[in-house]
This record gives structure tokens, sequence and C-alpha cells, in this order.
């Protein structure tokens, strides 16, 4: 039979041509040569290194640093067992391909290596939080989100901060007038500041700090002062018509030009605020609602407080001469320790 060789065994005839033939079922064959045709597969021992190939790039890092640092992440799901339950395609160098994006995946990479979250400026934080999302490193959930909102490009509706609100007063022309209507400045910091002549016309200054500013002559009608601070402010022939201060701290507050121009606060929302020691001389307040405030050893000589609600006011020590109470509602005001007395014609009410 030419090349062809033949063996008998009892009733089966093998043939084989080149190598030598080994019957499977000889009794004598070992398990060594199935192990090494099973060299490569999960069952094998793992090597420290893998190399991962996210979205076209080549990142080569431990297996200990996907697994150590987030033991119950997709990551160390992935490479934390001999015999993984999950089946991954590799490139031509052997490199685990993961369809993500690479440039948010670095500084994940980075933290798991050193767990320090370090997000280069040019870097989107929330394309790196959706990556943490998606490779469930929950202990960046929380920090990429704060920074997500620390870079949130400022728009209409953002608080100005005091930096900011600086920057604008260093370009602006002292002959032109700086004009802030509508703008919020939430809780901004602006204590000390030269505030001098600026419209803040139905701006937002809920909570801000302007204790120290100087805001004299500035326009404040409709303006949102709610809770703000202002104490020791230069608020010299302001017009604060029909603005909101309820709950505002003005301690040592000065509304008196020596010049003779005199504030107005026709109609504005006192209630509750803090004016203790202020000079309030000439100042309007017609029909305003000073309920519950504070008003102690205050000078309102010349004040206009027609028609104005002073329900519950201490004036205790206030100058209130030459003061227009008509129509004024005092009940249960204080009025101990009157520098003047307080004549019954000022008072109708």
């Amino acid at each position: 039979m030419g090349s062809l060789k033949m063996e008998g065994d009892d009733d089966v005839l093998y043939l084989s041509e080149g190598e030598p033939f080994i019957d499977p079922s000889h009794s004598g064959i070992t398990d060594d040569a199935t192990a090494s045709n099973n060299s490569a597969t999960p069952h094998a021992p793992q090597l420290p290194w893998v190399t991962l190939n996210v979205g076209g790039k080549v990142f080569a890092t431990t297996r200990s640093t996907l697994t150590q640092r987030e033991p119950e992440s997709m990551l160390a799901r992935m490479f934390g067992t001999e015999d993984p339950a999950w089946n991954s395609s590799v490139d031509s160098s052997g490199a685990f391909l993961i369809d993500r994006s690479p440039r948010y995946f670095e500084p994940i990479i980075n933290y798991l290596r050193h767990g320090e979250l370090i997000v280069d400026s040019d870097v989107s934080p929330a394309g790196v939080l959706e990556e943490a999302k998606f490779f469930g490193i929950s202990s960046l959930i929380e920090p990429l989100n704060l920074l997500v909102k620390q870079r949130k490009p400022p728009d209409d509706y953002t608080p100005i901060n005091r930096r900011e609100f600086v920057t604008m007063l260093k370009g602006s022309s002292l002959n032109s007038e700086l004009r802030c209507q509508g703008m919020d400045f939430q809780g901004a910091d602006l204590a000390q500041l030269d505030l001098r002549f600026i419209n803040f016309k139905m701006a937002n200054l809920s909570h801000a700090n302007l204790s120290g500013a100087n805001m004299a002559f500035c326009s404040l009608e409709r303006t949102n002062m709610s809770y703000a601070k202002l104490d020791q402010a230069n608020l010299q022939g302001v017009k604060m018509v029909l603005a909101n201060l309820e709950g505002a701290s003005l301690r040592g507050c000065n509304f008196e030009d020596p010049a003779g121009s005199k504030a107005n606060m026709e109609g504005v929302n006192m209630m509750g605020v803090n004016l203790e020691n202020s000079q309030m001389a000439g100042a309007n307040l017609r029909v305003a609602k000073l309920k519950n405030a504070n008003l102690q050893n205050s000078n309102l000589r010349r004040a206009v407080l027609a028609g104005t609600d002073l329900e519950n006011c201490n004036l205790t020590g206030c100058d209130l001469q030459e003061a227009n109470l008509r129509g004024a509602n005092t009940k249960n005001a204080k009025f101990e320790d009157m520098i003047t007395p307080l004549h019954m014609s000022q008072s109708v009410r």
C-alpha cells in the first residue's frame, strides 16, 4: 500500500500516514498533550500585567490596579478571576478590546493606580462621570458630580461671585452708569466695595454680604435684598422704592446725605430688619412695612413715616423729632427713652 502503514488490533484496522498513529483509547497515554493544547485557555496561570485597547488607545496596567481599589467594579469582575464569565475580543497584539472613550477612561485608570482624581482642564468631567458610572467606579461618582458643577460655565441664572463683579467694576468707566439691572448676586460677598451710583434695579441680592459697602445713590428699586447683611453700609440717597429687605441686617447704616439728598424707601419691605443705631434722618419710609423691626437708638428726625406699619417695632431711644407719623400703625411699638417727646399730633393711629 505504498506509504500507508497497517496495524491490526483484533477486529479493528488502523491506517496512518506520516507521524505514528496514537490510539486515543490506549491505557498508557497521559494528559500532557491535552494540557499543552489548552495552554491558552483561561485556566492557565494569569500574568500580572494586562493590556487594554480602549477605543483604539492602548493602556498597560496590572490586574491589582484593576481589582483592588474598586473590587465591585466591572473591571474588577473582568480581571479578578482566573475563570472570567465574560468574553472579550482581543486585537492583533492580544490587548483586550473595550469600546469606550480613551479620553475619559484615562482619568479613571489613573485614579485606580494612585487614588487621586485628576481631570485636566481640557477634559470634560461630565464625560469622565459617564465612564465612571459605566465601569461601576462608585467612589468617583460624588466627586465627579461636584466637579461638573464647579466647571459649569456661568449662564444667565448663575449668581455672580465677588471676583467676577470686581472684574466688571475694573472694566467700567467712572463717567458711565454700571447697569446691573436684574442680575443675580445671591449670596455674593461684596463687602467693603465701592458700589456708588450702580443700578441694581430688580436685581437679586438675597443673602449677599454688603457690610461696609459704599452704596451711595444706588438704584435699588424692587431689588430683592432679603436676609442680606448691610451692617455699616453707606446708603446715602439710595432709591429703595418697593425693595424687599425682609430679615436683613442694617445695623449702623448711614442713610443721611449732608448735601441734603434724601433716601427714598417708600413702600419698602423691612419686616424684621435690624436698623439699630442707623442714621435715617429725613428718609422717606411712607407706607413701608417695618413690623417687628429693631430701630433702637436710630436717628429718624424729620423722617416720613406716614402710613408706615410699625407694629411691634422697637423704637427705644430713637430721635423722632419732626418725624411724620400720621396714619402709622404703632400698635405694641416701644417708645421708651425717647430723645425728644413724641407729639400726639404726629400719630393718629
